[in-house]
């Protein structure tokens, strides 16, 4: 039940950040785009429509979560988290996409350097915009880390991607206000590099998650040490763990003593299932099976 209470929470919250970030990059993608048109300035609608694409990469989140959210069925009695890494990797494409525009587009405007139109509009729209959308990487981020959530850390990322979109706007107008035209292009080339590095990241990441990689060393370890401390359990024969998204699988063989009673190798079983699965954070199900260990040959 605590379990169940918990992923509930998870996909509450995780669907209200989306939300969120939805309606704030729909009124910011607008606002961008009128001032872009009315000033006529590129950069700046170039801006809108990255901010604008965010709003179908977050609908593409609400989706994966709805969805990753729901109860195990008889067709899937694992539940349907891997929905959610393969969300995320649908969105690490799409950001290795941005990314790569983005650097098309500075290598393009180094070779051909164009003067940039400066209004002081343009400028506080764009200040407002990295302002919001790192305010929303942050707020994104954050849940993503809570909910160890593959799909809301790229699109904590595609905000970022935005933001310092906007940061390489920002430099242009600056740029174009001191002369130094070549200011734009280069910042675009280095940002488009940074992104490119963490979509690579996520979707190495999200990949793991759907091919059932084992937990990490210190995790592997915690396990083996909260198993070792239920009274009963002579040793550790053999621990698999596989990642299922978000969430982890344990299957444990424990040595017990032989002439333990079936009840008693039973309820040792229990208390190393119930200990990880409550002292090791992540672990959605734990399965343990029980050796018999003669004493004589331990000593």
């Amino acid at each position: 039940m605590e379990n169940s209470n918990a992923l509930d929470y998870r996909n509450k919250m995780s669907k209200k950040v989306s939300i969120i970030s939805m309606i704030l990059n729909t009124g910011l993608g607008a606002a961008k785009l009128i001032l872009g048109i009315i000033f006529i300035s590129g950069a700046v609608i170039s801006d809108a429509v990255h901010s604008i694409s965010d709003v179908f990469s977050t609908i593409v989140v609400i989706i994966g979560l709805h969805y990753a959210g729901k109860k195990a069925d008889k067709k899937h009695n694992y539940g349907h988290e891997k929905i959610e890494p393969i969300v995320a990797t649908i969105l690490a494409v799409f950001l290795l996409i941005v990314a790569l525009l983005l650097g098309y587009s500075g290598v393009k405007g180094l070779i051909s350097i164009k003067s940039i139109e400066v209004n002081v509009l343009l400028i506080v729209v764009t200040i407002v915009s990295i302002i919001v959308k790192e305010g929303l990487y942050w707020y994104t981020i954050y849940y993503a880390k809570k909910f160890n959530s593959p799909a809301l850390k790229a699109d904590a990322w595609h905000h970022r991607s935005d933001s310092v979109s906007s940061v390489v706007v920002l430099i242009g107008l600056v740029g174009a206000m001191l002369g130094v035209m070549w200011l734009e292009p280069v910042a675009t080339i280095l940002v488009s590099l940074l992104i490119i590095k963490v979509a690579v990241s996520i979707y190495i990441q999200s990949i793991n998650q759907l091919i059932d990689t084992a937990a990490d060393e210190k995790t592997v370890n915690k396990i083996r040490e909260v198993a070792k401390s239920v009274e009963g359990v002579i040793r550790i024969d053999d621990l698999k763990t596989r990642v299922h998204a978000s969430v982890l699988y344990v299957d444990m063989e424990i040595g017990v003593d032989q002439n333990l009673i079936l009840r008693e190798s039973h309820d040792i079983a229990d208390n190393v299932h119930d200990a990880i699965e409550r002292e090791v954070e992540g672990v959605k199900h734990c399965t343990v099976h029980v050796n018999p260990v003669s004493i004589s040959e331990e000593e």
